[in-house]
């Protein structure tokens, strides 16, 4: 399912018009990357937790050249579900 899909899902379930699930959904999406992008955790009780977690500088290599790169540390965002998530698609 993509973006548009998603959209035209939650206007049939909803009631919304399309125009109007698409800036709900797109409100969503905005608001949980600006909340993780400030390293704060948004927690949606039986969904999951949208969070960021730091990755360390760690060694590589070059497929190339197979020569040892250092691989700079970096932010990820990562996402784990939620308990009844985990339930509903098992």
């Amino acid at each position: 399912m993509n973006k548009t899909e998603l959209i035209a899902e939650v206007a049939k379930k909803s009631g919304l018009t399309k125009k109007d699930s698409e800036k709900a959904v797109s409100a969503f999406i905005d608001t949980i990357i600006d909340a993780v992008k400030n390293d704060d955790k948004v927690q949606l009780i039986g969904f999951g937790t949208f969070e960021l977690r730091a990755r360390s500088e760690r060694k590589g290599r070059d497929p190339r050249t197979n020569k040892e790169i250092t691989i700079p540390a970096s932010n990820i965002p990562a996402f784990k579900a939620g308990k009844g998530f985990k339930e509903a698609v098992n």
